[in-house]
C-alpha cells in the first residue's frame, strides 16, 4: 500500500518541528550540539523550525511529509546545497540566539568541517534532514519519503548525498541505494557516516 507525501505547506511548520525534535533528541550529533540537557529540547525545536524548515540549511529546500505529518524529509537541490558565507553571516543572528554562547564557536567551525567534506561535483540531491516520530517509526514511513525522491533522481539521472548521524541507521540507507564513502569525527564528538548514491 503506497503511503501518501506532499510537499510541506507553511503551516505544517510547527507539527513538523515538533516531529523532528521527537526523532531527534538522542541523536548522537544533536546531542553534542546541544549539550545542556535541560535546553535541550526547547533548543532543538528552534534549530528545525527556524534554521531547517525555513530553509536557513540550503536555497530552495524542498520540504517533504506523509500525509499524517509522521515523517519529514528536507531536500536540497543540485548546486543549491552550499551554504555560502553570506548566508552564514545572515544566519548567525538566529544561529546564536538557539545554541549556547559556550559552544557557539566550535560547533559552527565544526559544521563548516563537515560542509568541506561535501562533494562539490558532480551535481546532486542533498538529503539534509529525514525523520520520523518515534511513535511511527517501523510504519515505512520515512522509507516513502525516500524512495519517492530517489525514483526522481533515477529519473533525472542525478546522484543522491547525505549524512548518517547514527551508524545504526547506515544499513536502512544502504538498502536504498547508498554507500559510505567515510567516515568523520566530530571534532570532541560523534562520528557521521557520509554516504552517495549514483542513480540507477
Amino acid at each position: 500500500m503506497s503511503i501518501p507525501l506532499h510537499r510541506a505547506l507553511p503551516a505544517e511548520s510547527d507539527q513538523l518541528a515538533d516531529v523532528l525534535t521527537r526523532a531527534f533528541l538522542d541523536d548522537p550529533v544533536i546531542v553534542w550540539f546541544f549539550p545542556d540537557s535541560d535546553e535541550r529540547p526547547r533548543r532543538v525545536r528552534r534549530f528545525f523550525r527556524e534554521i531547517v524548515l525555513h530553509g536557513g540549511l540550503s536555497q530552495d529546500a524542498q520540504i517533504c511529509t506523509t500525509e499524517d505529518q509522521g515523517a519529514v524529509a528536507v531536500w536540497a537541490p543540485p548546486n543549491r546545497w552550499r551554504l555560502t558565507l553570506r548566508r552564514q553571516l545572515r544566519l548567525l543572528p538566529r544561529y546564536l540566539s538557539i545554541v549556547s554562547p559556550r559552544y557557539a564557536t566550535s560547533r559552527l567551525v565544526a559544521f563548516n568541517k563537515v560542509e568541506l567534506r561535501h562533494p562539490k561535483q558532480p551535481p546532486h540531491w542533498y538529503l539534509a534532514t529525514l525523520g520520523t516520530d518515534p511513535d511511527r517509526q517501523g510504519h515505512g514511513l520515512g522509507s516513502a519519503l525516500l524512495g519517492d525522491r530517489l525514483a526522481r533522481c533515477d529519473a533525472e539521472g542525478l546522484p543522491a548525498y547525505l549524512e548518517s548521524s547514527k551508524e545504526s541507521n547506515v544499513p536502512f540507507y544502504e538498502r536504498h541505494g547508498f554507500s559510505v564513502t567515510e567516515r568523520f569525527d566530530l571534532p570532541d564528538g560523534p562520528s557521521l557516516w557520509l554516504m552517495w548514491r549514483d542513480p540507477r
